[in-house]
Parts: structure tokens; sequence; C-alpha cells
């Protein structure tokens, strides 16, 4: 029920909204039915970036994808960590408080991993400025060096945070791209050597796709 709903909303709602009134250009990912389990890791300028995620993946992947979000936004109350893994399917995590071994994010993302999930995360962990991308954290290294057989996928998204800015809640028709790198596994299980790899893919990236504006000049 979830999987078919799941395709409904973003394969037959969503991305349409998000093509024809905000402008998003979605990439053909049918590549991806044939990688298995993967993380997808990508910039994170705007609450548009999950949603067009979501958008882009082939309709019979959405219900095996967790995007990773944080708890505290995502699961204030019962009512909203429900609808939020329900209806984005969601990993919750926990960035604030206490963290136990119950709530301990990088023991919930291997737990997923184990159970067959792939992921979508934001390597940056939180939003950044519009079309700037944050240093990226040593979580996703961490994870990789644990589990050194699964891909990762990054991906480079640009226009997002022009349409939707963080603190900002009026939606403005930008045109905004999604660029999907090439699969790929860590090449050392060294935590610092592995994050070292994924930025220099994200610069890489960045430098090839992302779009110079008058602002920006």
């Amino acid at each position: 029920m979830q999987s078919a709903m799941m395709q409904i909303l973003y394969k037959g709602i969503f991305r349409w909204f998000l093509k024809l009134i905000v402008g998003v250009q979605f990439p053909d990912t049918r590549f991806l039915r044939k990688e298995g389990q993967f993380i997808i890791l990508a910039n994170h300028n705007s609450h548009l970036d999950t949603l067009s995620l979501l958008s882009s993946l082939p309709g019979n992947l959405l219900w095996k994808i967790k995007p990773v979000a944080a708890e505290d936004y995502f699961g204030r109350t019962r009512f909203q960590a429900a609808f939020s893994n329900y209806f984005i399917n969601t990993l919750l995590i926990r960035r604030k408080g206490e963290k136990d071994s119950e709530h301990d994010p990088l023991r919930k993302m291997l737990d997923a991993i184990d159970e067959g999930y792939s992921l979508i995360l934001f390597p940056e962990g939180t939003r950044g400025k519009p079309e700037q991308m944050g240093k990226i954290k040593s979580g996703i290294a961490r994870i990789l060096s644990l589990r050194p057989e699964l891909k990762y996928i990054p991906v480079f998204m640009t226009g997002m945070g022009r349409s939707l800015p963080k603190g900002e809640l009026i939606l403005l028709p930008y045109k905004a791209s999604i660029f999907y790198g090439t699969p790929a596994v860590a090449g050392s299980t060294d935590v610092h050597e592995i994050l070292k790899q994924i930025t220099d893919d994200f610069e890489m990236m960045k430098d090839k796709y992302q779009v110079v504006t008058e602002d920006d000049e």
C-alpha cells in the first residue's frame, strides 16, 4: 500500500508539479534499477531537495529508499513522525539531546542498511545558502568504512535554493536541475581518505554543473 501511494504522489503528482511549476529538470535514473543497494549523497540548499530527489527515482524503488531526516524537525510529534515515515519513508535521526544506543544516528543508519534499505543522505548535515555547498561531515565516511562494499552515488543539484531558500515559505519558479554522478565504492576503509574521495567527487561535479548567475559575479 505504501509503495503504491508513494508512486502516485511522487511520480504522478510531485514530479509534474516540480517540472511544470518550479522548473526542475529531471535526469534519466533507470540505471538505479541495476544498482541494488546504495546511498545517494546530495548537496542541500532547500526543502525542495528531498521532494525532488524522491520524484527523480524509479517508482518501483521508492519504498526501498529512506531519506535520512532530522527527528526534531520531521518527527516532533507522533503524528508528524508517522506522517513522515509513511509518505516520505524517512529514517528519523536525533540531532540534539541525549543519544543512547537506540537513538545513535550512525547505528540507526547501519541498521537500515543491514535491513536492505538504500538511503538518501545530505552529508553537509543541514541546508546551506543558495548555490553554496558546505563542508561534508565525517558521518558518511564512517558508514562507508564499516560497509565498504556499499556503493554511494553523488548527486549535485542546482537552483533549488533559489526556488525555496532556507527560512523562506514562498516558492518561486526557477530553473533547477538534478545531476547524478557515477556509482562508486570507497577506495579505502580509512575515514579521512573516504571523506577526501567524496569531497573530490563533489568538487568535480560542482565545477562541471554549477551555473554562475549575475548574483554570483
